[in-house]
């Protein structure tokens, strides 16, 4: 059971790094975009440095970490196999494929910024930033609540803490436009 343990708690080190890197690499895709709409030679100068920081982040930080997790996540399947029959793991792998997906479609958008192509705005940046939210509470929720088969709960929570983000965001589009007129 002890090597279970430091399995599952390395598995969480990773998630949490993870999130993190998803986290900030959205955050450095916001930057870059709004960098675009600098003036010389502070636009080349922003786009260069946070594009680097970018590349580092998701070559240190989150792809590793995406790849451990996953190791670790695995590993401990093979010590609890039994896992694989319960209906909480496989809407927690559901969520996790919807990660996987959302990570490549940062990695899209890492790419095309590399290239100088920026095709979302800033504000589109934002929500997608809140994305990767909405998945670890729902990830968490079914982790913790397991055998819980009380999800109308925890679905009324994930709704709740989606439609605070929405007045957040609103809130703060707002304050942003005001500002700028």
């Amino acid at each position: 059971m002890s090597a279970y343990l430091t399995i599952k708690a390395l598995h969480i080190v990773f998630i949490v790094s993870w999130f993190a890197g998803l986290f900030y690499l959205v955050r450095l895709f916001i930057y870059t975009r709004e960098a675009q709409d600098k003036p010389e030679p502070e636009k080349t100068i922003l786009t260069e440095q946070l594009l680097l920081m970018q590349s580092k982040l998701w070559k240190v930080i989150t792809f590793p970490a995406m790849v451990l997790t996953i190791v670790f996540g695995l590993w401990m399947l093979f010590y609890i196999p039994s896992y694989l029959a319960q209906s909480w793991m496989w809407k927690k792998l559901i969520f996790v494929a919807g990660l996987l997906i959302y990570q490549w479609y940062v990695y899209k958008i890492h790419i095309q910024q590399k290239q100088l192509i920026f095709k979302v705005s800033s504000i589109f940046l934002r929500i997608l930033n809140e994305v990767a939210t909405i998945f670890l509470i729902a990830i968490v929720f079914l982790a913790v609540f397991k055998t819980s088969t009380d999800y109308t709960r925890h679905f009324v929570v994930l709704i709740g803490f989606i439609g605070l983000i929405a007045v957040f965001f609103y809130l703060y589009n707002r304050k942003r436009r005001n500002k700028n007129n």
